[in-house]
C-alpha cells in the first residue's frame, strides 16, 4: 500500500522518528508544558467567562486570565518566599547568638537516652549542646563555601528556571486562546473511536484540574494551621514551619506528620506539657479532619480513584519525577485505569464521558491569526 508516494510501512518509520526527535527537542520544558497545560485545563472557564463580559475578545481574554493567574498564583507566592527568608534569616541569627533553647533541649534528651546511646553520641563528639552546635556551624560554613563554588551553577539553574517561566507562560496564552481548536485536531489525528477518545481526554482533564486544585488546597489549608498551631505555642520561625508543612502535605497520609510529631517530642522534652498537648491535639483532630474530608472530597470523588491507589501513585511519581510527579503519578495512574475499563468493556460508547459540548463546538473555529 502506499500513502501519497510513499510505502505504508516507511511511512510509518518516518513519522515514528520525527515525532520521537520533536519530544527529545522539547525534553528540556516538559515541566513548562505540563504546568501550561495544566493550568490552561483549570483556567478555561473563567476565560471563557472574560470573553463573554467583553464581547468575544477571545486573545484579550486569554491576556487577563493570565494576569488573574499571576496575582492569585504567583504574586501570592513569591510574598510566602520572602517571608521565608526572612524566617530563615531569624532562625539562623538565634541559633549563632545561642538564643534559642536548644541546650535546654539537648540536656534534657540525653537525660533520658540509654547508656549505650549516649556513649555512642560521646565517642562521635556529639554528648553536649555546645558541640552539636560547633558541628552544626562547621557544616553550615562548608556548605556556604560550597554555594559560593557553584555560584555560575545556581546562575545557570536561575536562568533557566525564568526561561522555562516565560515558555510556560507563552504557551499558556496560546493554550487559553486555541486551546479547544488544538485538542480538536489532535483528537482528529488519534486513530482510535471518538466516545474512546473523548471518554481518555476527559478523564485526563478531570483528574489534572482535581488533581492540582485539591492538593493545592489541602497544602493551603494544613500550612496556615500548621504555622497557626506553631504561633501559638510560641516555637520560632512559623511561617518556615508552615510551608514545609504545606509542602509536605503533598504527600498523603504522612504529610505533615514528619514536621509536627517532632516538634510535640521537642515540647515534652522541655516540659512544655500543655504546648505538646496542644500540638498533638490541633494536629490529629483538626488538621487530620482537613486531610480526611478534604482530600478524598477534592481529589478522590474526581478521580475516581481510592485513597491508596492516589497514595502510592503520588509517592512513585514523586520518585521518578520529582515535584510535577504529585500531579503526574495519578494522572497516569487514571489513564490506566481508564484504558484497562475500556479494553475490558466496563465502560464503553453508552457510559464513557464526553468533552463538554460547547468546548467541541469552540473547537471548531479555527484560531484568530
Amino acid at each position: 500500500m502506499r500513502v501519497n508516494g510513499l510505502t505504508k510501512g516507511f511511512f510509518i518509520l518516518i513519522v515514528l522518528i520525527v515525532t520521537l526527535a520533536f519530544f527529545d527537542v522539547l525534553s528540556p520544558y516538559y515541566s513548562a508544558i505540563l504546568w501550561a497545560a495544566i493550568l490552561a485545563v483549570i483556567f478555561h472557564p473563567v476565560k471563557n467567562k472574560l470573553r463573554d463580559r467583553i464581547g468575544e475578545r477571545n486573545g484579550l481574554a486569554a491576556f487577563l486570565t493570565i494576569v488573574i493567574i499571576c496575582l492569585i498564583v504567583f504574586t501570592p507566592l513569591a510574598i510566602i518566599l520572602s517571608s521565608l527568608a526572612f524566617e530563615l534569616n531569624v532562625v539562623y541569627t538565634k541559633l549563632q547568638h545561642n538564643d534559642t533553647q536548644f541546650p535546654t533541649v539537648v540536656a534534657s534528651l540525653f537525660a533520658h537516652l540509654p547508656e549505650w546511646a549516649r556513649s555512642f553520641l560521646s565517642e562521635h563528639n556529639l554528648d553536649s549542646a555546645e558541640q552539636i552546635q560547633r558541628q552544626l556551624s562547621d557544616v553550615a560554613l562548608k556548605g556556604g563555601q560550597y554555594l559560593a563554588g557553584s555560584a555560575f551553577l545556581i546562575g545557570k539553574g536561575t536562568f533557566g528556571f525564568t526561561i522555562s517561566f516565560g515558555i510556560m507562560l507563552y504557551l499558556l496564552f496560546f493554550l487559553l486562546k486555541d486551546g479547544p481548536y488544538l485538542v480538536r485536531l489532535i483528537l482528529e489525528s488519534l486513530p482510535l473511536s471518538n466516545h474512546v477518545k473523548q471518554h481518555l481526554f476527559a478523564k485526563f482533564a478531570a483528574v489534572a484540574r482535581a488533581t492540582v486544585k485539591g492538593t493545592v488546597a489541602v497544602a493551603l489549608a494544613q500550612g496556615a494551621l500548621g504555622g497557626l498551631a506553631f504561633w501559638i505555642v510560641g516555637i520560632d520561625g512559623s511561617i518556615l514551619w508552615g510551608a514545609l508543612m504545606a509542602f509536605l502535605s503533598l504527600i498523603p497520609a504522612v504529610g505533615s506528620a514528619i514536621i509536627w510529631v517532632p516538634a510535640a517530642i521537642y515540647l515534652f522534652a522541655t516540659g512544655q506539657l500543655w504546648q505538646g498537648a496542644f500540638i498533638v491535639g490541633f494536629f490529629v483532630i483538626i488538621v487530620g479532619l482537613v486531610d480526611n474530608i478534604l482530600r478524598p472530597l477534592l481529589v478522590g470523588k474526581d478521580t475516581k480513584m481510592p485513597d491508596y491507589l492516589i497514595l502510592i501513585s503520588t509517592l512513585g511519581g514523586m520518585e521518578l519525577y520529582g515535584i510535577n510527579g504529585f500531579v503526574i503519578g495519578p494522572l497516569i495512574a487514571a489513564l490506566f485505569i481508564a484504558c484497562w475499563n475500556l479494553f475490558s468493556g466496563r465502560d464503553h460508547e453508552g457510559n464513557a464521558e464526553e468533552l463538554d459540548a460547547d468546548f467541541i463546538e469552540e473547537g471548531k473555529n479555527p484560531p484568530d491569526l
